[in-house]
């Protein structure tokens, strides 16, 4: 019997040592590894993003309710590495089961949590030795900080056929993003593409002083997503409104209702101020392995179950 995991032993070994990096940097950074219930009643109502339905409640999606309520139980800095899931979701880059690395810390903002994940990628770079250079599909990348900064208009504005404006109201925003903009960023040097418009964050706080910008970065090397992050919303009140129009986006759509995520609310008044972040490790060890499949770094693929 031929076994394809026997082929991936290299990069199996490299993404043990890849999560075994990333923790001792959150340790040695003061942050607190925890553990939430991968199995929850009510996750957060995003038009984009679909829950697998597991015995009458939800595989979560992240963990990122739970982990709010622990930064309202006054835990100021913590992390977790742990199984997701997604309906629908499969390719090259995404599988329906994943690994996700997400943290918090309370009193940043998503200009804090830009100079982290500089420091955090570059720390794993260098503990597997590979330096301040990442090579990917013949792309030499500098890591060295500072990162490129790039505002999602100033990408449309430069990258896109379209405005971000017009885009928006024809219905193409995701389509230019992921189709156009997107394989063209992070080919030298990583870039943060940050200040999406409000509608695009239903979890971020928005701007002062600019209603119609949300702070939530996504993280580019090569063309590839790596984290989505924000300043985190803290209003409970416009939180329930966000949610009630994410889900009459949904319900408009033919998807599933979701119940409302009441004690995630009820917790949301007691939280500080607070920067979050999720990171798909599963697409960090393909940058490291120099492969583009998600398949070549997992011992196992849904079809082989």
């Amino acid at each position: 019997m031929v076994f394809r995991q026997s082929a991936l032993r290299a990069n199996l070994i490299l993404r043990a040592e890849v999560f075994q990096a990333v923790r001792r940097f959150f340790i040695a950074a003061d942050f607190l590894e925890v553990e939430t219930p991968w199995r929850i009643p009510a996750p957060a109502p995003e038009a984009h993003i679909e829950a697998v339905p597991a015995c009458g409640w939800f595989i979560h999606t992240s963990p990122e309710l739970c982990m709010k309520r622990l930064l309202a139980a006054g835990y100021p800095r913590i992390f977790q590495i742990c199984r997701c899931a997604r309906n629908r979701e499969r390719g090259d880059r995404h599988l329906p089961e994943f690994t996700l690395l997400e943290w918090y810390a309370a009193g940043w903002t998503y200009r804090e949590m830009m100079a982290h994940c500089e420091a955090l990628l570059l720390d794993v770079s260098r503990s597997l030795g590979r330096g301040d250079r990442l090579v990917f599909r013949g792309h030499a990348v500098d890591l060295a900080p500072p990162w490129h900064r790039l505002p999602v208009r100033e990408a449309f504005e430069r990258l896109a056929p379209v405005s971000m404006d017009d885009a928006l109201a024809r219905g193409r925003f995701d389509e230019m993003i992921g189709c156009v903009i997107e394989p063209r960023l992070g080919l030298e040097k990583p870039v943060f593409l940050h200040d999406y418009p409000a509608q695009c964050g239903a979890l971020a706080r928005l701007a002062p002083g600019d209603p119609s910008t949300a702070e939530r970065f996504e993280l580019y090397i090569c063309g590839m997503e790596l984290c989505n992050a924000f300043t985190e919303l803290t209003d409970p009140r416009e939180q329930r409104r966000r949610f009630e129009d994410e889900a009459a986006r949904r319900a408009a759509a033919g998807l599933l209702a979701y119940p409302s995520p009441e004690r995630f609310l009820e917790a949301l008044e007691h939280m500080p101020p607070a920067s979050g972040n999720a990171m798909g490790l599963d697409r960090l060890v393909m940058l490291f392995a120099d492969t583009a499949r998600i398949d070549d770094v997992v011992a196992f693929i849904p079809e082989e179950l």
